[in-house]
């Protein structure tokens, strides 16, 4: 009989063992699985360019108000807006899916003539800490430094008091410069990036904005 229950224990013994581990086990791939997907590029790239985006979506909306444009500068601001319009809605997206969305996001400051500012739900940012290891130390979280080429309130009221050639001259010359910011900014993402579809934008974006520099050039050359 103690043959037997010395059996019967060690059955046991190895029963609880085979379950411990195979309890063990989704645990650890499930704390691996989010690591994959993206990276802090990815996040540092989307959260930036929203903003960015409707920064330009802004200025083009200005120009659009406008009488006495040149109809390729309106040509071309409807070509932005309706380019980084489902961009921005993508990018909000992948913050989603990041743990990143923010009530602050859409309409961020920054994007209505204060660049500068450092966004007012920045601290709701600490509230997504599991899901955003080392997100303060992100550089530019704090001053949105990482958002190159934006305009300064200045220059936002700057574009909205010009009319007619003026306008459409300014319009181009500061969305040149504010193109070219983002193109670094993606150049940062297809060098650094993780994601597969944020890289992806990142390039469309670089390519798609230096042909639209190549056309603003031209035009402005041209007025």
């Amino acid at each position: 009989m103690a043959t037997i229950g010395a059996c019967s224990n060690s059955a046991t013994e190895q029963s609880s063992s085979s379950t411990s581990t195979a309890s063990a086990a989704p645990a650890q791939s499930s704390s691996a699985a989010p690591a994959a997907p993206h990276n802090q590029a990815d996040m540092m790239f989307a959260r930036m360019m929203i903003p960015h985006h409707q920064q330009a979506v802004e200025m083009s909306d200005m120009i659009l108000a406008k009488q006495g444009i040149d109809p390729r500068v309106v040509d071309l601001a409807n070509q932005i807006k309706a380019a980084q319009g489902p961009e921005i809605a993508q990018m909000e997206g992948w913050l989603q899916q990041w743990g990143m969305q923010m009530s602050g996001t859409p309409g961020m400051p920054g994007t209505s003539g204060s660049p500068g500012a450092p966004p007012s739900d920045h601290g709701g940012m600490h509230g997504s800490d599991t899901a955003m290891p080392g997100m303060d130390d992100m550089p530019g979280m704090g001053d949105m430094a990482g958002m190159e080429g934006m305009m300064s309130p200045a220059d936002m009221q700057a574009l909205q008091n010009a009319q007619g050639v003026e306008a459409s001259k300014l319009f181009l010359t500061q969305m040149i410069e504010h193109h070219r910011g983002a193109i670094t900014m993606a150049q940062n993402e297809i060098k650094n990036g993780q994601s597969p579809d944020a890289v992806a934008l990142a390039k469309s974006i670089a390519t798609s904005q230096q042909k639209e520099i190549d056309t603003m050039n031209q035009i402005l050359s041209s007025l």
